[in-house]
């Protein structure tokens, strides 16, 4: 078919489901410039050369280790025959597109430079930008680099947050006209948020513009601030920032010049105790607009105000033009963490429309006439305790949504779970978050777990939703082919119908998959490449997303073609088992293991709650031999003999401290050697059935 005539049959096909495509011409071709593809963050290839009616013939054209690497969350990109991804540490690689080749790895070590940095979160970073001959990277203590994208010369390199904060970066730059934005995390810190642009070729400061206001002296004169600091209560800049820094999605508006950015949560998370009394708390939680020259505001949505629950807004936005009441309209579409689907007039921020992707108890809906959510009782805890769903993991995540014109259709990786959200002293069944218990939690069978949801934005309803048994999955990638693809946290790399969802392929990469797929064309062949490497927040919420990975299993990126004769040198087998490490002669104190789980607390953002590794961004202590000898543990921990290979040096703790910390996961370790046995000896005495 010519491409004139699969335009033709594109723009049937969407008249057909209801939802006239764009003008603009929507995707990318060839290359992967960008971490969402086009500039407007579709995550759609217009390529078909790979599709439905021969999907089945994916094989793997190479793969390639990546010894040392942990949480793998990069979106790679394909520029002039080479692969450009970050690895857990924001290391850049170049790689030869068509043979896996390595050509060149740029590694910011921040473990060298920066130390101080790693204590603000694991080591994940989710891609890098082109433009012009460069590469834009940021390393997880704050700093920007430019490379020479053909050598990964450091042209340049700026420091975007401050040395003594908790801010750190795992998101990728966004490149538009001459200039490179950026954000930062640090919001659960209560770190006061902000997005800076950059000139691409200098890394001069362009604009910068913060989503919580600062003092009375910082607002003065700055009408978009002082406007915020009325939706805030009593001198809530003297405790802590507020949060709000957007961490992830920010996409630019080509049409209009503007840039949208995805604001996280506001904190504490406790609005009684970061605002007492009320207050929307502006611009937590919300998509802010801004002039792509000048950063100058626009415009302003607020998903969730008086944010109460993490529930961030930093997800991708996509742009796109939908017929909608017969009419067209520039539009914005989110799915943020709350459980809603927005589409948004991008033009002035009005919400056109919302609806519920699966379990959502916070709020009833959300009222298009004010476009607040209408919110259930007692959602913000004011007994004291509050189940609600989602979680705050997010209905969805930082992981890629993408949108197919042809189907008019956007494909959401989705998840199922619920929280407990309780005041109070810390729960051992929680995380205790800034005085606020965050607990996990299902209510059925179908719970705890994942799926891919196709979902029609104009209708506002689900059109197929494929079941997946993990909870944290990897983004999806539409194609021309009449396809999706998504990597799953099972270790399979799918390949769905796009109308339909049915599975038309299927490849087990011996490792889950949390990133988002791309394709690309080098020699005219056309390629799909994925990055395996479980963890990110698995570690957080080990109770759900453990998926049977461990630390020490390989991480790659895989590539595919049609016919590909590639065979992975080992695949490893997902198992939940843990494999404890005991010494007998050992004595717990009870008084030790008790102080060492609370301060336990803090290491299992990478270790695993109740020290179950999940599979990264750290190792299941539990099966470590380290963890066993109490001088080696100390050389670790204090001495922080093993920061180069991301274990930060922990000067928080006392000597005693430390031994307590061990004791508790010694005490753990037994406790999961003791439940072993019982399971074997319960089925060795249980009498077999006739």
């Amino acid at each position: 078919m010519s491409k004139y005539l699969s335009m033709i049959a594109t723009a049937s096909l969407a008249l057909v489901a209801g939802c006239a495509p764009a003008p603009q011409r929507i995707g990318t071709g060839e290359e992967w410039h960008n971490h969402g593809g086009d500039s407007d963050e579709t995550g759609y290839s217009r390529l078909d050369q790979i599709k439905d009616s021969n999907v089945a013939r994916l094989g793997l054209a190479w793969s390639l280790d990546l010894p040392g690497e942990a949480s793998l969350q990069a979106t790679p990109l394909a520029v002039g025959g080479l692969l450009y991804f970050t690895g857990s540490y924001a290391a850049v690689y170049a790689v030869d597109a068509a043979t896996g080749r390595q050509v060149w790895k740029f590694d910011p070590k921040t473990w060298e430079q920066f130390p101080q940095k790693m204590h603000a979160g694991f080591g994940a970073n989710r891609g890098a930008a082109y433009a012009n001959g460069r590469i834009y990277s940021a390393a997880l203590d704050g700093r920007l680099f430019a490379l020479d994208a053909k050598t990964g010369a450091v042209i340049w390199s700026v420091e975007t947050t401050a040395r003594d904060t908790p801010q750190s970066i795992t998101g990728a730059p966004r490149v538009y006209n001459d200039k490179v934005i950026i954000g930062q995390g640090g919001a659960d810190f209560g770190a006061r948020g902000y997005v800076t642009a950059y000139e691409q070729a200098t890394g001069k400061q362009a604009w910068r513009f913060y989503v919580v206001p600062g003092s009375p002296e910082q607002n003065q004169g700055n009408e978009p601030l002082e406007r915020a600091a009325k939706t805030w209560n009593g001198e809530f800049w003297k405790k802590g920032g507020g949060g709000g820094g957007p961490w992830d999605s920010m996409t630019f508006d080509a049409e209009l010049n503007r840039v949208y950015v995805g604001t996280a949560n506001a904190a504490p998370y406790d609005p009684e105790q970061r605002s007492p009394g009320g207050g929307d708390n502006l611009y937590t939680a919300s998509i802010v607009a801004l002039d792509a020259d000048t950063g100058k505001y626009l415009w302003h949505y607020q998903v969730n105000p008086r944010d109460s629950w993490d529930y961030d807004s930093v997800q991708q936005m996509t742009l796109a033009t939908l017929t909608i009441d017969g009419k067209p309209r520039k539009v914005l579409m989110q799915a943020p963490k709350n459980g809603f689907f927005y589409v948004i007039d991008r033009t002035n921020g009005k919400v056109i429309s919302a609806g519920k992707l699966g379990k959502v108890t916070w709020a009833d809906r959300i009222d298009l006439a004010t476009g607040r959510p209408v919110e259930r009782p007692n959602v913000r805890y004011e007994t004291g305790e509050s189940v609600i769903y989602p979680s705050s993991a997010g209905a969805h995540s930082w992981m890629r949504q993408s949108y197919d014109p042809a189907t008019g259709l956007v494909y959401i990786p989705y998840m199922n779970l619920g929280m407990i959200l309780k005041r109070g002293a810390p729960d051992e069944n929680g995380v205790f978050v800034m005085g606020l218990n965050v607990i996990g939690h299902t209510e059925g069978p179908d719970e705890g777990k994942g799926a891919m949801i196709a979902w029609d934005p104009v209708k506002q309803q689900e059109r197929w939703r494929a079941p997946i048994e993990t909870i944290w999955n990897g983004g999806a990638l539409a194609t021309a082919g009449n396809l999706v693809f998504q990597g799953t946290g099972e270790g399979n790399l799918i390949a769905y119908d796009a109308r339909t969802g049915k599975v038309l392929w299927k490849y087990y990469v011996g490792m889950g998959v949390i990133a988002a797929p791309i394709t690309y064309t080098v020699g005219g062949k056309q390629y799909l490449a994925v990055l395996a490497g479980y963890g990110g927040s698995a570690g957080i919420w080990s109770k759900f997303m453990n998926a049977g990975w461990k630390y020490r299993d390989p991480r790659r990126l895989l590539t595919f073609a049609l016919d590909g004769q590639g065979k992975l040198a080992a695949v490893e087998q997902r198992s939940p088992t843990v494999h404890p490490l005991d010494d007998p002669k050992l004595k717990l104190n009870p008084a030790d293991v008790g102080a060492g789980k609370l301060l336990f607390m803090a290491c299992a953002s990478c270790h695993g709650f109740h020290v179950v590794g999940a599979g990264g961004p750290g190792p299941d202590l539990r099966e470590s031999a380290i963890a066993l000898d109490a001088a080696a543990f100390r050389n670790v921990v204090i001495g922080g003999a093993l920061i180069s290979k991301g274990m930060p040096q922990i000067t928080m703790f006392n000597e005693q401290q430390i031994e307590q910390i061990r004791a508790y996961i010694r005490s753990e370790a037994r406790a999961a050697l003791a439940a072993q046995a019982a399971a074997t000896q319960a089925a060795t005495t249980t009498p077999a059935k006739s």
